[in-house]
């Protein structure tokens, strides 16, 4: 069988894009669902600075990242997966973290080869470095900015946040259900069941 490594992006992808919200609704006394979510950017929405944002983000985000709520079939789709390919999560969380994530994806259970923290948002280097064939994200410009860079299919886990215009080779899937029926799709014969 082929060799496969899929590059997978952590919060909003492999957790559920809203599993923020309640904390969010809490500390700024707001009221939002998903839908209110139309920019990747929270200062807007949230009507704070950025510095603002970034100050309650960093006190928090330990707890955030604790008790992330996994995406709907997230958990059964990468436990297929794991069996086939190879899993490196390449996140934008900062490296000090780490221990966080991983101690995350060992209480839930989730399958993974590699965890790559690099604090920005910026992944093109990681991609090429560790040689991912298929890249799963939910933040846009890095979907469209990866699947140019690298001509690899991009699979883009679809929210309100990310509604602009998309490259051919950027895939949107409403669930983990569709992102494996994608993938499934362009590598019958290696990744498939």
């Amino acid at each position: 069988m082929a060799h496969y490594r899929f590059g997978i992006d952590i919060d909003g992808t492999v957790t559920h894009p809203g599993t923020f919200l309640p904390h969010l609704n809490k500390h700024f006394n707001k009221n939002l669902t998903l839908d209110d979510l139309t920019e990747y950017d929270l200062t807007g929405v949230l009507g704070v600075t950025e510095a603002e944002f970034w100050k309650w983000m960093q006190k928090h985000e330990s707890t955030l990242y604790r008790q992330s709520v996994l995406a709907d079939q997230a958990l059964e789709t990468l436990n297929n997966w794991n069996r086939q390919v190879e899993l490196f999560y390449i996140s934008a969380r900062p490296d000090y973290l780490y221990h966080v994530t991983e101690e995350w994806f060992e209480r839930l259970n989730v399958p993974y080869d590699h965890i790559e923290l690099l604090g920005q948002h910026d992944k093109i280097e990681a991609v090429r470095e560790h040689q991912v064939d298929t890249f799963f994200e939910d933040k846009h410009d890095n979907a469209v900015n990866i699947a140019e860079e690298f001509g690899i299919p991009v699979i883009l886990m679809d929210t309100p946040y990310n509604q602009k215009a998309i490259p051919d080779n950027v895939h949107r899937a409403k669930d983990w259900t569709h992102a494996r029926s994608i993938v499934n799709g362009l590598f019958t014969s290696s990744v498939s069941r």
